[in-house]
């Protein structure tokens, strides 16, 4: 059984273990050798971030052939609208290429912590908050695409890899799985699950 560690990364967190400037890593939160980050998160976007010990799992969860799904929160500025929905759907032309289709839905605001530090929010000019899944990655996509149509990204979490999610965890907390690596999709993994880990930053 492999290790799988499921990490609610807070804003202004690098997804590795050192850095030479002196910014806050993995190690300020996560004290279990052996795991490497399956994937990358933006040091300025929050939420989900899977690690692993295990390579073909990292390998799964992490590169585009395997198209596991993953969906992101996302407040924008401006009411966003139907046609703006729908052109995230189909694809939008970036400068590295048109994207893959992938679902966009208009959500409530959701209820999650406070960010620190706070989005810059112009006055008198309102926010939508969107549910965006994904079935690839590139370098700030999310970002890119909602400024594409219109609606840049004042703040970005994402919530779900696959079957996993930051359901129960608060910003800086983790726990740990033991999975089997999957024959064919993610989602035909077993996972035990263990207790949510609460390691205080250092």
């Amino acid at each position: 059984m492999a290790t799988l560690v499921v990490f609610n990364k807070p804003m202004n967190v690098l997804t590795q273990f050192n850095d030479s400037q002196g910014r806050d890593t993995l190690s300020n939160y996560i004290d279990k050798p052996g795991v490497y980050a399956a994937g990358r998160l933006d040091y300025d976007s929050e939420g989900l971030l899977l690690l692993t010990d295990d390579g073909a799992i990292q390998a799964r969860i992490s590169q585009p052939k395997f198209k596991l799904p993953k969906t992101y929160w996302v407040q924008v500025e401006g009411v966003i609208g139907e046609a703006a929905l729908r052109r995230l759907e189909k694809g939008v032309m970036l400068n590295d290429g048109p994207t893959r289709p992938a679902h966009a839905s208009l959500i409530s605001p959701p209820e999650v912590w406070e960010r620190d530090p706070p989005i810059r929010q112009r006055k008198n000019i309102p926010t939508s908050w969107i549910a965006l899944t994904l079935f690839e990655g590139r370098n700030r996509q999310v970002r890119r695409m909602t400024a594409a149509v219109g609606f840049p990204t004042l703040r970005l979490i994402r919530y779900s890899i696959g079957p996993w999610s930051i359901n129960g965890l608060q910003p800086g907390e983790w726990r740990e799985e033991h999975v089997h690596a999957p024959q064919k999709t993610q989602t035909s993994s077993r996972r035990r699950p263990q207790k949510v880990v609460r390691f205080k930053k250092r």
